[in-house]
């Protein structure tokens, strides 16, 4: 019999296609990272090469034409591994198959921690141009900081493609902007003069390591090219093309934006400032001081701290992957209605914050630890797609090696350079980060190779058998949940017992007599045990009861089933004690072989206004007391 094909939605796609993106949903939610960085990476280069005075910041042009090299370089590579691992996990995936565990989880360490950075220095470079334009906001940066990182985390837990349709608009807006100035500065026929003061007019010698650090500086402009690679599942069939297109559409607008920037910045004769970004000076020279000058602040401001929704794609997908291989908890595999890695979304999010907080949302704290991770991936990344196609033995295949071959010597400069000049800026902490989150994956994959093993996982078991059982039920007065709590221990076990405890002060001892002459009239063929306490203490009778018959021997298996109210409305949980919880956690510390059942009888909206009058008003433990309890 066939099986019945999926239902489409109003536009025609399977529901699960639906929540999935489109290239140029694809380019909104994970290309914010790489486009806006037009805002910072030709600045980064300018601040470099302005030290050695004004001549030398005649090089811009030609460090930015290298930069765009190994961006073509990088984006035909990654092309190459969307088409070879349609999985996703760009290079923890390619390193995984053809370097070895040990490499993967290095790349895989070393994203997530760009990952992290990404997403903490869009937002805090997002709300540092809000505040520059408003300075009264200047002291509430933090909070702003969280707010707009929650709104974003917000947008993603909604669903991905639902995201992605949201950050459409702002990043068209923005593509539009840029080449607006870069056509407006092209066409403009008299450029600004060098204003006095800022940067030394004497020349200075431009040695090689110079350049190299400007160089450095302005790869943190091809931050995010991998995150299309690594987020190929949240594509829509088929996926892979739709991927390519997408970082081929990438590589393009990107090279065009930066090539145009540095054209336009050296006809303007622009250098470093204290209070105005490059791309500021740029938009007041190519368009003037007008609205179009505000408002393309806005949208930059917009971009920035939306870049960091390249983080929310790609993260929550990679650490699908490693946790489908055992190298996180399971629970990152796990994907709401939405097609949404929750777990993966809320961990970036909390990890994120925290930066945001130390850091005092100051992003030139987080700069220097920025784009050394990313580097590390495009490196192993490049390494793996050698062997990978030097293995395939295809036309075109040594073609592809060499092409891979020489993005991956280009990356490994890259990376050393940028170690070399940031070590002391804090680049020293991801090499520390790095090897913490390589022990932890290994420390987790070992742990559940243990469990494997304990539980025999995989393997066929001994062959079933009844072992005898006794189920013991905590009640405390008479009512319809003790009536449903026997009759399900009855069809449970082979013996039950019901236990209730008592204190030794009168009124309490008077009750558990009027509850036993109760429970004699009833008459459920269960006996009931009274448990003397003399401290008001419920869990450690139980325990202490629990614990003389594991000593007996008499039972394969010891059973307690604890019944408790679940009301009708969540909030008027509030209104009941927590006899069940405190059963179950004194239980689960002290017993080593007990099978915990929680019964939950669930209340009518109006038979929840009534409070149990069995039960007592509170219970009280010894405070500090390291005893059962």
């Amino acid at each position: 019999m066939s099986a019945r094909p999926v239902a489409a939605d109003a536009t025609g796609l399977a529901p699960e296609e639906s929540h999935r993106l489109t290239a140029l949903e694809g380019l909104a939610a994970l290309s914010l990272d790489a486009l806006s960085s037009v805002a910072y990476g030709p600045q980064a280069i300018i601040i470099v090469l302005a030290t050695a005075g004004v001549a030398a910041l005649h090089y811009t042009l030609p460090v930015t034409i290298a930069i765009v090299l190994l961006l073509t370089v990088l984006v035909i590579s990654y092309r190459q591994v969307i088409e070879a691992f349609p999985t996703g996990g760009g290079a923890y995936a390619v390193a995984k198959a053809h370097l070895g565990v040990r490499p993967s989880l290095i790349a895989a360490g070393s994203l997530v921690v760009d990952y992290i950075l990404n997403a903490a220095v869009g937002v805090s470079a997002g709300v540092e141009a809000l505040t520059s334009a408003f300075q009264g906001l200047y002291p509430d940066r933090v909070w702003l900081c969280l707010g707009v990182l929650a709104l974003i985390t917000g947008a993603n837990l909604w669903g991905v493609a639902e995201s992605a349709r949201l950050f459409i608009t702002p990043t068209l807006l923005f593509i539009v902007a840029i080449f607006a100035v870069i056509v407006g500065g092209l066409v403009r026929p008299h450029p600004l003069p060098y204003p006095p003061g800022s940067v030394s007019s004497v020349p200075a010698t431009v040695g090689i390591l110079l350049l190299l650090r400007a160089f450095a500086s302005g790869c943190s402009a091809l931050t995010g090219v991998e995150a299309i690679a690594n987020a190929v599942p949240q594509f829509r069939r088929p996926r892979y093309r739709r991927a390519q297109h997408t970082e081929v559409g990438l590589g393009v607008i990107l090279g065009l934006m930066l090539i145009g920037i540095a054209i336009v910045a050296e006809k303007y004769h622009v250098k470093p400032s204290a209070t105005t970004t490059t791309l500021a000076q740029l938009t007041a020279a190519s368009l003037g001081h007008n609205f179009a000058f505000y408002a393309i602040q806005v949208i930059t401001t917009v971009l920035l701290a939306l870049a960091a929704n390249t983080s929310f794609g790609g993260l929550p997908v990679l650490a699908s992957l490693l946790a489908t291989d055992n190298f996180l908890p399971h629970l990152f595999f796990l994907r709401a209605d939405r097609q949404v890695h929750r777990y993966g979304v809320g961990v970036l999010a909390v990890f994120a914050a925290v930066l945001l907080v130390v850091s005092r949302g100051n992003t030139q704290a987080l700069v220097p630890l920025f784009a050394i991770g990313v580097f590390v991936g495009f490196t192993l990344s490049q390494a793996g797609m050698v062997r990978h196609w030097r293995a395939q033995h295809r036309p075109g295949s040594t073609r592809r090696a060499i092409i891979n071959g020489v993005g991956a010597l280009f990356t490994t400069a890259a990376l050393a350079i940028e170690l070399i000049s940031k070590f002391t800026e804090g680049a020293w902490l991801v090499v520390i980060v790095v090897p913490l989150m390589v022990l932890m994956f290994s420390r987790v994959h070992a742990t559940y190779q243990q469990i494997g093993e304990e539980l025999r996982i995989g393997q066929t078991p001994p062959p079933p058998r009844r072992l005898k059982s006794l189920v013991v039920v905590p009640v405390r007065g008479m009512s319809l949940l003790t009536e449903e709590a026997i009759s399900v221990a009855l069809s449970l076990g082979d013996e039950v017992v019901a236990v209730t405890v008592c204190y030794q002060d009168e009124a309490d001892v008077r009750a558990d007599a009027h509850f036993r002459e109760q429970w004699e009239e009833w008459h459920p063929d269960v006996p009931l045990l009274t448990l003397h306490s003399v401290r008001r203490s419920l869990g450690r009778p139980v325990v202490k009861y629990l614990r003389e018959v594991e000593a007996s021997d008499r039972y394969h298996r010891l059973v307690v089933l604890i019944p408790e109210v679940r009301p009708g409305k969540p909030w008027r949980a509030i209104l009941y004690n927590q006899r069940g919880f405190v059963l179950e956690q004194a239980i689960q510390r002290w017993t080593s072989n007990v099978v915990i059942c929680r019964l939950r009888y669930r209340l009518s909206a109006v038979a929840a206004l009534a409070p149990p009058t069995s039960e007592p008003a509170t219970e009280q433990t010894e405070p500090g007391s390291r005893e059962l309890d």
